[in-house]
This record gives C-alpha cells, sequence and structure tokens, in this order.
C-alpha cells in the first residue's frame, strides 16, 4: 500500500530527473570532449528484444584527446567503430562504468570538431545491465519499447550536461506506433512488413527518447497534444488531454512559449521509471493513468519542457535549477488551480523531502550518485524550497521577470547558479548573496521559536517580540500573521541571526500569531521531524534494509508517539516479516493515533482483516472489512479492496522457495 509520492529506491526509482555518476577512468582524468549531434538508425525487433543500430556522433575536443568515453548500455556491444574519414578504430569495453572508450592514432587538437560512426547491437530484455542496477531504463518487448535517454541505448558523452541535436529514425514491426522528440517524417521507404518513424530535432536539447507500441493517438487542443495511451487506458486521453493544454498555458504565461509546438504524454509500463520527459515529450506509468487525473506528477513532466528542455544544468552542481525549477512550477500550478490549502500542503511535502538528507549542501552534490535518495531530495525537493523561497524574498514580479528573462537568455543553453543570482539580483535590484549562500552552499534549516507581548498604544496594539533560531547565520524576511479581534493581519518581518527583535503594530487586539504560516521559508518543526523520519524510513524499506528503517520510524515516534502513520510503517514492516501479532498491535496504534493522514485508518482495517484471514480468523476479518467500509474513504481503492476480501477471503501469495 502507497499512498503519498513514492519513496526514491536505488534500484527502482526517480521524483525529478534521473542520471548516475560514472567513474572517471583508471587512466586519469576522463578526456574532454563535448557531444553536439546525433544520426541515429535503429531497428527494434520486439520478439527477440534486439536492438539493430549505427549512431554518428558529431562532437568537439575540449582539451587535446588521446581518446573519449561514451557510456552505452552494457547490454549492448560494438561491432565496428570507424573516425570521419572511414578507419576503424580500437573500442574497449568497460563494463564498470558502463563506457565505451574510443583510442585515437593521434590526438585531436582542443576545438577541433569531427565525428565518430558506431556500429552496435544487443538485446534489451530486462534490468540485468541496465546502467542503474535493477532498473529498466530501455527495453524492447512485443508490448511496449522504450528506450530512454538516461538507459543509454546509443552511445552519450557527459549525460544530462551536454545538449545535442538529433536525427533519429527507428524501424519497427508494421503496426507499431513509435513516439520520439520532434516532427516524425518518413524519409526512406520501409521495408515490408515494417515501418519507418524519423525524428527530427534541430535545436540543442536532449531528444534522446523513443517510446513504441499499440497506441491510440487521441488529438487535442487544435492538433498542440497528443496522447499516446494503450487500449485499456484510452477512456482516459481526453482527460489528460485537456489537463495537459491547462498546464501549457499556464506555464506558457511565466515563462514565455513551450520550446516544442507539439507536446506528446505517452503511457510507460510500471516496469520502469514512474515518469520522464524529453523535449515535447511528457511519460507517465500506467499505475498513474486512471479516471482522477494525477495532475501534479504531469504538471512535473509537462515543466521540463522549459526546466530541461530549454534550459538545463551548467554542471552536475546546478543540475537543482532543472529539477527544482520543475517541482516549483508544480507548486505554483497547484496554488493555481486547487488553492491555498493545497498549496501548503504541497510546500509541506516538498520541504519534507529537502530536509530528508540535508547533511550536503547542493554545491557539492557532483559527488553524489544521481539514482541516491539523497540527490533525488536535494536537487528536486530543496531546489524546488530555494525557487520557492527565492519568488517569496524578492516578490512575484521580480520573480517572474527573472524567470522569463532565464527562459530568454539561456534557452537552448546551460544555465550555472550564478547565471540565476545575477538575474534575480538585477531584477530585485539588490544583492541575494545571503540567500544563495544559505541555500546553495550551507545546510540545515531554521526551527524558529517566537515569544511577544502586546501593548495597547493610541491608535490599536503594538506587539513587541524575538524570534529565535539556531543559525547563527541566517538571514530573511519571514511572514507573522496576527489573529486579531478584527481581521487577519499578514506582516513581514526580517529574521537575521539567532536572535530578532521586532514590533508591529496592529488595529485590533492580537489574539495569536504564527511564523510563516504559508510555509515560505524551509524550516524544521517537530511535525516536519517526524515526517522527515518516516520518508526516509519508506526509502529503506523499499531498499529491503528493514531494520534500518525500523529505526527511522521509532525517530519519528520519539517525537510524536500518537502518530497514525509511523506505527501504520512499523506495521507495514512487521507484516512484511509475517510477524502478524506485532503487525497487528501498530496497525491498531495506527487507528487510535492522531489519523493523520486519514486513510491510515481505513488501509489499517484492511490489513487487520488480511491479518486474521492469514490467520485463519475469517468472522474477524470481515468485522474489519465492514469497519473498513464504514469509513467511507477509499484512498488508493481501500474501500473496493475491503469488498473484494468480504466476498473471498484474502490468501498471500506463496514464496518462490514455497513457504
Amino acid at each position: 500500500m502507497q499512498i503519498a509520492r513514492r519513496p526514491l529506491r536505488r534500484a527502482c526509482l526517480l521524483f525529478g530527473l534521473f542520471s548516475l555518476v560514472i567513474a572517471l577512468p583508471a587512466l586519469g582524468q576522463r578526456p574532454r570532449i563535448q557531444a553536439e549531434d546525433y544520426q541515429i538508425d535503429a531497428e527494434i525487433t520486439p520478439q527477440s528484444h534486439h536492438l539493430t543500430a549505427r549512431a554518428r556522433v558529431k562532437f568537439t575536443a575540449l582539451d587535446d584527446v588521446n581518446f573519449a568515453a561514451f557510456e552505452l548500455h552494457n547490454a549492448l556491444h560494438t561491432t565496428k567503430v570507424t573516425d570521419a574519414n572511414g578507419k576503424v578504430l580500437p573500442a574497449e569495453r568497460v563494463s564498470q562504468d558502463n563506457e565505451v572508450r574510443i583510442t585515437f592514432p593521434t590526438a585531436i587538437p582542443k576545438g577541433t570538431t569531427t565525428t565518430l560512426t558506431f556500429d552496435y547491437e544487443g538485446s534489451l530484455a530486462d534490468a540485468d545491465d541496465s546502467p542503474v542496477e535493477g532498473l529498466k531504463l530501455a527495453y524492447i518487448g512485443e508490448d511496449v519499447t522504450y528506450l530512454l535517454y538516461p538507459g543509454r541505448w546509443f552511445p552519450v558523452s557527459n549525460y544530462g550536461i551536454d545538449r545535442f541535436t538529433a536525427n533519429i529514425n527507428i524501424t519497427a514491426p508494421a503496426g507499431t506506433v513509435i513516439v520520439g522528440s520532434g516532427s516524425v517524417k518518413p524519409e526512406k521507404p520501409a521495408p515490408a512488413g515494417k515501418v519507418v518513424a524519423s525524428f527530427r530535432y534541430d535545436k540543442p536539447s536532449f531528444p534522446g527518447t523513443i517510446i513504441a507500441g499499440p497506441f491510440t493517438d487521441s488529438v487535442f487542443g487544435g492538433g498542440n497534444v497528443h496522447v499516446y495511451f494503450n487500449a485499456d487506458k484510452k477512456q482516459f486521453a481526453p482527460a489528460y488531454g485537456d489537463t495537459a493544454i491547462k498546464e501549457l498555458e499556464f506555464f506558457s504565461s511565466i515563462y514565455g512559449p513551450a520550446p516544442s509546438p507539439i507536446l506528446k504524454v505517452v503511457e510507460l509500463p510500471d516496469d520502469t521509471v514512474p515518469t520522464w520527459w524529453a523535449p515535447g515529450i511528457a511519460a507517465l506509468a500506467s499505475r498513474d493513468i486512471s479516471e482522477k487525473v494525477n495532475y501534479r506528477l504531469l504538471a512535473d513532466s509537462v515543466a521540463h519542457q522549459w526546466w530541461g528542455a530549454t534550459v538545463s544544468p551548467a554542471t552536475k552542481e546546478d543540475w537543482w535549477i532543472m529539477d527544482g525549477g520543475a517541482r516549483a512550477s508544480e507548486m505554483r500550478y497547484v496554488q493555481s488551480t486547487a488553492g491555498a490549502t493545497a498549496f501548503e500542503d504541497a510546500t509541506r511535502d516538498m520541504a519534507v523531502g529537502a530536509l530528508a538528507y540535508d547533511t550536503a549542501p547542493l554545491a557539492s552534490v557532483g559527488r553524489l550518485d544521481t539514482f541516491s535518495p539523497q540527490f533525488q531530495a536535494l536537487v528536486t525537493d530543496k531546489g524546488g524550497m530555494i525557487f520557492h523561497m527565492l519568488r517569496w524574498v524578492i516578490g512575484d514580479e521580480a520573480f517572474d521577470k527573472t524567470m522569463k528573462d532565464l527562459m530568454t537568455q539561456f534557452a537552448f543553453k546551460p544555465v550555472s547558479v550564478a547565471d540565476l543570482q545575477a538575474l534575480a539580483e538585477k531584477n530585485y535590484n539588490d544583492k541575494l548573496t545571503a540567500f544563495f549562500t544559505q541555500w546553495v552552499d550551507g545546510t540545515g534549516a531554521p526551527e524558529f521559536k517566537l515569544k511577544y507581548t502586546v501593548y495597547r498604544v493610541k491608535k490599536g496594539f503594538r506587539v513587541v517580540g524575538e524570534v529565535t533560531q539556531d543559525l547563527d547565520l541566517f538571514r530573511m524576511p519571514v511572514e507573522l500573521k496576527v489573529d486579531t479581534d478584527g481581521q487577519t493581519e499578514m506582516k513581514r518581518i526580517d529574521v537575521v541571526g539567532t536572535e530578532s527583535p521586532f514590533s508591529v503594530e496592529t488595529f485590533g487586539k492580537p489574539r495569536k500569531l504564527v511564523l510563516d504560516p504559508n510555509n515560505w521559508v524551509l524550516k524544521n518543526s517537530p511535525d516536519l521531524k517526524v515526517r522527515v523520519a518516516i520518508r526516509r524510513g519508506q526509502e529503506l524499506t523499499a531498499q529491503g534494509d528493514l531494520a534500518e528503517a525500523l529505526t527511522e520510524y521509532n525517530k519519528a515516534l520519539k517525537v510524536n508517539r500518537n502518530s497514525s502513520l509511523a506505527h501504520y510503517r512499523i506495521a507495514d514492516v512487521f507484516y512484511m516479516q509475517r510477524n502478524y501479532q506485532s503487525a497487528a498491535n501498530e496497525y491498531r496504534e495506527a487507528i487510535s493515533g492522531d489519523q493523520e493522514p486519514r486513510w491510515t485508518e481505513v488501509w489499517s482495517h484492511v490489513q487487520l482483516g488480511k491479518i486474521f484471514d492469514l490467520t485463519g480468523q475469517r468472522e474477524r476479518a470481515v468485522n474489519e472489512y465492514r469497519q473498513a467500509i464504514q469509513t467511507g474513504d477509499n484512498t488508493q481503492g481501500a474501500l473496493d479492496e475491503a469488498r473484494r476480501y468480504l466476498e473471498q477471503p484474502f490468501q498471500r501469495e506463496r514464496r518462490q522457495n514455497g513457504a
């Protein structure tokens, strides 16, 4: 049972966008080259999972180089590599780095642009040789084919950094619908029984993703949005097409026109990443396509048309600009569409992610594995919080001007943190050194404490107080909500250092003061500490480290013994271990706890029902299923599951060893 955004796991998921660290070659520092253009001819044979391809790579030497290293899926092997003159060059496969290294007969001088042509083939059937252990990023099958850019199905240089143009020709069995970045037009006749799709993308970006299958192409918005779903999801296409149109219009109003005139919303299978993007493509896992549109997940993928397809990181340390920008855009769409309460809840979720692994500054994430939960949390959630806070500090007008300037001045170019800071300072008309130093170069977040006294004055009341927190270098404006006998009044006070006195005046008599009520500032609190520990526990559970997961869940209970979510997650661990008595105890604690979130009640009853079925107590199981139904809460299909097991007792799947 998974309710919130699925936890990242090294072997399976990535909430922002996805890549991996490649070790430096044993010979020393990797030679620096920059890939600029790809001409790829590939044929997929679904029945045998086979790929046969030729890729011509145009690149420029950034140093004098004697060899070049290209990342290529380990399941693919080169049959020949030739230079611009057609001369065959030595190619060495380095499996531990997912690389093919090409040695040149003579050094290529710095600044020289030349080409290499790779002939290669192989079977893409599972995750065994994936660039990320356990995660399928490239697969060819009769049901679906997905060749995602991070799957390194073609020779890649400097993944996620080198922007490139591409002309990709894909040959597949007749009847296959093929989706890629750019316009589609056959450039050569298709062999009998086959189809050829050609995709040309002329702007430097990341057009290296191909998705193919028996899709239905549904067209919306006058042809601007195409939805490619399988037959069993076709009925949901209009809702997703309409939502995509709204999101494109919303982001265009902030950032300027979308980089591609057409957006393709594509269904991915559930055995790969939950979402992916490429220029003109927004892909979602099948499990997230239903009658109720997952508009947040779609918004994040659509926002990457600007944050990624249009502007991208200059270095790995700048990666948070891309994924954080998309995450903050998702939050802003929530604010526009679902209102203030949903916006506050969403930003609180983002803050949990930002604090989950905040032990390394964003400025040093280049040393982290980019599929790790820590990297993902930092670049996506903390990065998103930085954009969110910057908007609060400089105001909507200056922020929106900064975003449009960024998209205009750096369109189809890499961007650095220094570039972003310079634009923000120009539009804010003041320095933001303290802000960027605190949140990019630093770690941790303040935990505010507030004390104050109310005085009667001639024209109303004066509140004199002090904000304390534990970060000596902290400096930032903070919102102060003052509930009075009359209307609520919002004030803005400056918090500088560990002790910050303030004085504000109100017309009505103050009844209650709340610091940062709208979650504009990344901060610690008892509630967030509970949620952070639970998130870390979920990720450890997903990785199979149940002992450490229990340690994290118990940290949450130390802060809040009444946390229903912590008790529920502990119960899940015991249930997985088949420790049914302990699991039942914890599900009971979840029901009698604070019931935050509300779904813990209905799912605890469902899980208790399963335990009673498994232990041969059918009457007690039926009672739990009925109590679940009485809650009226169908979160993630809880009521459907309860009704199913009212009809027929739950039976757990047998382990592979027969246990």
